[in-house]
């Protein structure tokens, strides 16, 4: 398939949705729904709430039903962006190639858009239309689990304790497992839960999203390395220059882009293990999901 086509038209249903559900820019006080329109609309691909919708509709549900949900995931992902991005974590002047949140809108507008982002986040599930509550309040702890302590808070927290050290292969593995994996992990289950998949489904779903998440993060890496500015929407080589333990840095280049390559051959098989007994047209519906694979791991090639 054209997974390009694909993204870009997700992506533009994604946007869609965001622009209906978040506060007007023209609404009071007009500096914070300014500051968290900035970082929503600055670009990027929208992976996580596609992959929101492309689990449910993988597993016959409704995509409609899991739109607020999909947006709630970008809503948190950009809040996380926002704050990696303050002087107090990673000091960078540029996101997707416009200035940062905090430059644009300065330091504590940034935090409270930030802030803000995340807790709407939870009122758009919440507010989802048609859909069982007790779906939409699984689906909250999913989010809460993937975006907090136990999940990118945690890993983050790391990461920026490791920088500057030698750390060990599993410890850069618990960073990127928690910061970057969790909350792909998280939309994959939350989409399959809002379309009612079973338990053996959604199982086989997070398999394919923990190996789709590594993936992700070691691919991320490489482009660091070997990306330009453009491609990667901030300068490049920026993960050298703070002495941030990755992938390459670990264990090179040739084996980090082997190591993405048996990452994304771990997703497939995860899908190739879904339910055999799965209706015959979920086929076609699972073809996003396999696409985004080879998507992911070569990105920057």
């Amino acid at each position: 398939m054209d997974i390009e086509k694909y993204l870009k038209e997700k992506a533009e249903v994604v946007e869609a949705a965001l622009d209906r559900l978040l506060p007007s820019a023209k609404d009071y006080p007009q500096s914070l729904y300014g500051a968290m329109r900035h970082s929503i609309f600055a670009g990027g691909k929208r992976l996580r709430p596609i992959l929101v919708m492309a689990a449910c509709e993988a597993v016959g549900g409704d995509v409609e039903d899991a739109m607020n949900t999909a947006s709630a995931f970008e809503c948190v992902h950009t809040y996380s962006l926002i704050h990696d991005d303050l002087p107090a974590i990673d000091d960078d002047d540029l996101r997707r190639g416009k200035p940062t949140c905090h430059k644009a809108f300065g330091e504590a507008s940034a935090i409270l858009a930030g802030d803000a982002l995340l807790t709407i986040a939870f009122e758009m599930i919440a507010d989802t239309p048609h859909v069982d509550p007790k779906r939409l309040l699984r689906v909250s702890a999913e989010l809460a689990k993937g975006s907090g302590h136990a999940g990118m808070i945690g890993g983050q927290v790391v990461d920026i304790e490791s920088e500057g050290s030698e750390i060990s292969f599993p410890v850069l593995e618990h960073i990127h497992i928690h910061k970057t994996g969790a909350l792909i992990v998280a939309a994959l289950k939350s989409g399959a839960i809002i379309g009612g998949a079973d338990t053996v489904t959604t199982e086989k779903l997070t398999r394919y999203g923990e190996a789709l998440g590594l993936a992700f993060q070691v691919a991320d890496d490489i482009l660091n390395v070997e990306g330009s500015s453009a491609e990667l929407g901030k300068a490049t080589g920026s993960d050298e220059e703070r002495g941030k333990a990755t992938y390459p840095s670990i264990v090179g280049l040739k084996e980090s882009k082997e190591m993405a390559e048996a990452l994304g051959a771990k997703a497939l098989e995860a899908l190739d293990a879904l339910p055999s007994d799965m209706p015959s047209d979920m086929n076609d519906k699972i073809e996003p999901l396999r696409a985004l694979v080879k998507f992911v791991i070569e990105r920057n090639r």
